[in-house]
């Protein structure tokens, strides 16, 4: 049998009626679904290739710069993207530049590929009937679905931060941070601001997410559903960057996405933090509903 039949089977098991028994069959069934989720050959491609925009990003500073220090500018000075220029003085803000540079496009494609894929997938194999045969199941499995779409979120955050973090100490010095705000913070305190970033991406992604599955909730093609919502992510992208409609850009998911540059800042700024958070939360909300109402009530064929 091969490890993806295993891992089907193991799933068919935990979601049936001696599962449901079991006081831990949520945990169980999240842990399969999550190990399922982390050993496709998919998944290790959309890692690679977000580890890889850091490690591009220093090598290109790096052969622009010859390696030398910009000056002591604060983290507003210079042109190019977010933190972009103060790379050369601190390897450490190579974790917010490419932050800064995967949040609009890479991060969000690739937890689009993996929500959209989260029930149609095991629609379009096959799997998915399997995976209902306890009763309630189906509330089950989407929690369980979204909570490992959420755990991706939050890895491949975590993969593009350590990226950037082993490269920018390897190409570049580091040491201090000098915050948005012009203080000086150590390199620990850093470190704790970078991990709090990663987190503030991850939640940032979490209403994109819930569209992602509510769209995969619709058809029975994975790459229907994949195609659907990375398409979605591009009109608000567009419709976002458009000054004229200005006054709908506070209620589009992706509109507070690069507020986690604010968590730089001394005092951590709140205000858009706060925002980005209530909006994440709304679209959770709604389209977690949305996907509720549509998969329960759906004609399972396959």
């Amino acid at each position: 049998m091969s490890q993806a039949e295993k891992s089907q089977a193991e799933r068919a098991r935990l979601s049936g009626p001696q599962g449901s028994r079991n006081p831990l069959w949520t945990l169980g069934l999240l842990r399969s679904e999550i190990t399922t989720l982390l050993r496709r050959h998919r998944t290790y491609a959309l890692l690679a290739v977000l580890a890889a925009v850091p490690v591009l990003i220093g090598i290109a500073v790096r052969i622009e710069t010859g390696g030398g220090g910009g000056g002591e500018s604060g983290p507003d000075g210079g042109a190019g993207p977010a933190f972009l220029a103060q790379v050369t003085n601190n390897g450490f803000f190579l974790v917010f530049a490419a932050l800064a540079a995967t949040l609009p496009v890479f991060l969000p494609m690739a937890v689009g590929v993996v929500a959209g894929d989260a029930i149609a997938g095991e629609a379009n194999s096959g799997t998915l009937r399997y995976l209902l045969v306890a009763p309630a199941g189906r509330t089950r499995l989407l929690l369980v679905k979204y909570a490992s779409v959420l755990v991706f979120c939050l890895v491949a955050t975590l993969v593009v931060a350590v990226s950037a973090l082993a490269v920018g100490a390897l190409l570049f010095p580091v040491g201090d941070v000098t915050t948005i705000s012009g203080t000086r913070i150590g390199f620990g305190e850093g470190l704790v601001r970078a991990a709090l970033t990663a987190l503030v991406v991850a939640v940032s992604l979490t209403g994109f997410a819930a569209i992602g599955l509510f769209v995969s909730t619709l058809t029975g093609s994975g790459i229907g559903a994949m195609a659907a919502t990375v398409g979605l992510l591009i009109t608000v992208q567009i419709l976002d960057s458009i000054p004229q409609l200005s006054g709908v850009h506070p209620y589009l998911f992706a509109h507070y996405w690069m507020s986690f540059a604010d968590v730089l800042r001394e005092p951590v700024h709140w205000d858009d933090l706060s925002k980005n958070f209530q909006l994440q939360g709304l679209y959770v909300a709604v389209f977690g509903s949305a996907a509720w109402a549509r998969f329960t009530a759906k004609d399972i064929t396959a």
